[in-house]
């Protein structure tokens, strides 16, 4: 067979394209596999919750459920008196009586919210004298309730394809009720060390001897980055035993590893064998350390031989063999474990106990920038999509936009390619599931048309999807973008009324401020084309569409405004509304950026344009 190179030294550019030339790193085909073995795997496909979490408005701790307007102005001097019903809401059961105007009802943590209670008062914050309640502190609507899909709502894209699975992603699978899940196949890698003077560790070592150190070192970081290890020990310098290892390797392996025996000298028998098998495509790279790998093909499949040397074999292997191995098991390379950044925007703390705030870590101008989750204690996703965490003092009860803090982060920090601010929509959903399948990940921040203006305006984000209304003109978005911003024009989608059973009248549920949605809602309301100026329920904000479908299934509200695709997906009622634009404003100084221009590109193909069509967003 003939031999590329034997110890014929090229560049290190030279060896890893004619690496990479004769082996491709694709990723492996999927696997399926029970999500108790999941953990650490890589996704291959997305995930989107099939259900919503939670699946009905709940307490989130022990006290009484109430209309939070019946406590208002409630203090210690002079504490608002109730009804108390004789029901208790117990975990586990839906409860049967209503709360009325006046009245209030026992819940414990964890127990499904009575209909027509909007918020918990605590125990402590309480008496109770027979059937009578006395309040002492007045709550605002939603306190202590986490609303029907305010967690996970059911057709949410909660991980993508390409994620590495941590224990946060695995306990959000299970509180899907996913039982298995598809991921990349590792790559099967048979590990040997060879040299006479090798002895395993824990061993006598005889005069001359030293300790495979590279075994063990070597296994550890094959599996760091996602490969399945097969260690085959210690083979001695034997021509005949070498060959009977290398075929049995290569018959159960898809890569063959070996540290030593790279060089010429007379015990140094690794290459003459590979040789001897297959074709060597790299002997000798121009590094320090590191000169004497070798890289080769035999039966179709790569053999390497790292240098005997620890320091060499780790640095050659981390330099040629990881990158592949992780692109083949479909990971991504690791970062640091801090970072410095600033507050996005003000927080607010409770003085007398230490917060710890989960934050978003985007890139802007300026250093990396925390965005808050803010969705709670009780919330899986907060905890599963954060990079990190920084500790508000117990001194402090406002921290401002702009603060620098000191994040912890949780794992690894993964930089988006593409950051997006801004309004959440499932059309752009299919859009960034379309691009992380073309190599580029992303993340993406549900705050608010408004806030995604804000955020392009400092440069906070690559994109913001946004859909706001200016009164004025009654034009979408093209009114509010400045000279440092380009909007590039996304699609139109369907908004209306959304009931279960086409009964407008009752409980609404509303959304945030700042988003689009929600200025079309005041708008209508002011305009007197939806009942009632402050209907029952306004108060009461959700984040998303899905949550607005989650919250009306479940009978927490009666209706509210979400675009059609979703009631649709839900089972509910749709009455239509109006037409509006959801388009997406790029920061003029990051519309260079590859992930940005290969989004804008996509936007404009074709295929992406038949099916955002038939998702119900027209261009």
């Amino acid at each position: 067979m003939k031999q590329r190179q034997f110890l014929n030294v090229v560049s290190r550019d030279e060896a890893e394209r004619l690496f990479r030339d004769a082996f491709p790193p694709t990723t492996l085909p999927p696997i399926r596999v029970p999500l108790a073995e999941a953990l650490g795997r890589v996704l291959a496909t997305e995930v989107a919750a099939a259900i919503d979490v939670p699946g009905f408005a709940r307490a989130n701790m022990d006290g009484f459920a109430v209309r939070a307007e019946d406590t208002f102005g409630a203090s210690e001097e002079q504490p608002v008196e109730l009804e108390l019903l004789a029901e208790t809401a117990q975990v586990g059961a839906a409860p049967t009586a209503e709360v009325a105007a006046g009245t209030g009802m026992t819940i414990a943590t964890g127990a499904m919210a009575p209909r027509g209670a909007d918020a918990v008062v605590m125990v402590e914050d309480t008496d109770v004298e027979g059937d009578r309640l006395f309040v002492r502190r007045a709550v605002a609507p939603g306190t202590h309730i986490a609303a029907a899909g305010s967690d996970m709502a059911r057709g949410e894209v909660v991980l993508r394809a390409g994620d590495r699975l941590s224990s946060r992603d695995t306990g959000v699978l299970a509180a899907l009720g996913v039982a298995e899940v598809d991921v990349a196949a590792r790559p099967r890698v048979h590990l040997f060390s060879t040299g006479d003077e090798l002895v395993r560790p824990g061993a006598p070592l005889p005069p001359g001897s030293i300790h495979d150190c590279n075994g063990r070192l070597l296994a550890d970081a094959l599996r760091e980055v996602g490969a399945e290890v097969i260690e085959g020990g210690i083979v001695r310098d034997d021509e005949q035993a070498l060959r009977q290892r290398l075929d049995d390797a290569l018959a159960a392996a898809d890569l063959v590893l070996f540290s030593g025996g790279t060089s010429k000298g007379a015990g140094d028998l690794c290459h003459r064998v590979v040789a001897e098998r297959g074709e060597i495509l790299v002997h000798g790279v121009a590094l320090k350390p590191g000169k004497p790998i070798v890289m080769a093909r035999v039966d179709g499949k790569p053999v390497v031989i790292l240098p005997g040397f620890p320091t060499s074999a780790i640095f050659t292997f981390h330099e040629f063999m990881a990158p592949w191995l992780r692109e083949r098991a479909g990971r991504t390379r690791a970062q640091s474990k801090r970072r410095s950044a600033r507050l996005a925007t003000d927080l607010r703390s409770q003085r007398g106990r230490r917060e710890y705030d989960l934050v978003h870590l985007v890139p802007s101008p300026d250093g990396l920038v925390a965005w808050s989750l803010g969705k709670g204690s009780g919330s899986i996703t907060t905890f599963a999509r954060a990079d990190g965490f920084h500790a508000v003092p117990e001194e402090v009860e406002r921290v401002d936009g702009g603060t620098p803090v000191d994040v912890t982060l949780i794992g690894r920090l993964r930089l988006a390619d593409l950051v997006v601010i801004g309004s959440h929509c499932t059309g752009l959903d299919l859009l960034l599931s379309e691009l992380r399948r073309r190599g580029f990940t992303s993340k993406v921040i549900a705050a608010g048309s408004q806030a995604g203006f804000d955020a392009a305006r400092r440069e906070q984000c690559d994109i913001a999807g946004v859909h706001l209304l200016d009164e004025e003109t009654n034009r979408y978005n093209e009114p509010f973008v400045t000279e440092e911003m380009e909007l590039v024009p996304g699609y139109a989608r369907r908004q209306g009324v959304v009931t279960r059973d086409g009964n407008e009248s009752g409980r609404l549920v509303n959304r945030n401020r700042g988003s689009g949605t929600r200025v079309l809602i005041d708008g209508l309301l002011g305009d007197g084309l939806l009942d009632g100026a402050r209907p029952d329920g306004y108060s009461l904000e959700v984040r998303s569409h899905q949550a607005v479908a989650a919250a009306v299934k479940a009978g927490t509200a009666d209706w509210g405004v979400c675009i059609e695709n979703v009631a649709t997906e839900a089972g509910l009622q749709f009455r239509f509304l109006a037409e509006e634009r959801f388009d997406f404003v790029i920061p003029r100084a990051r519309r260079g950026r590859p992930a940005v221009e290969a989004f804008v590109t996509l936007l404009q193909e074709p295929a992406t344009i038949e099916a955002l069509r038939q998702r119900g967003f027209d261009r």
